[in-house]
């Protein structure tokens, strides 16, 4: 799985599909199964840290325009601008 940390986003899906139409066309071997798995195990990693940075600037306005954004997630989006 070493090779696939340098792996990107972009390139993970790309990885995936290619994967996906061979399986159309044909069983993938044991290799093969691996390695999709490895990939999506890599694109869940990928996509749970986005959804993470994504929550942590969202900022939460009420109609009022009062910023009603739960104490936990406001904490959080604290930590990742300290950490830039």
């Amino acid at each position: 799985m070493s090779e696939l940390k340098e792996l990107t986003m972009p390139e993970v899906i790309k990885e995936i599909n290619r994967l996906a139409k061979i399986k159309k066309e044909r069983e993938l071997n044991a290799k093969e199964s691996a390695y999709r798995e490895e990939l999506k195990v890599l694109y869940l990693k990928y996509f749970r840290s986005g959804f993470e940075q994504q929550l942590k600037n969202t900022k939460v306005i009420d109609a009022n325009g009062n910023d009603v954004t739960p104490s936990k997630l406001k904490k959080e989006g604290e930590k990742h601008d300290k950490q830039k």
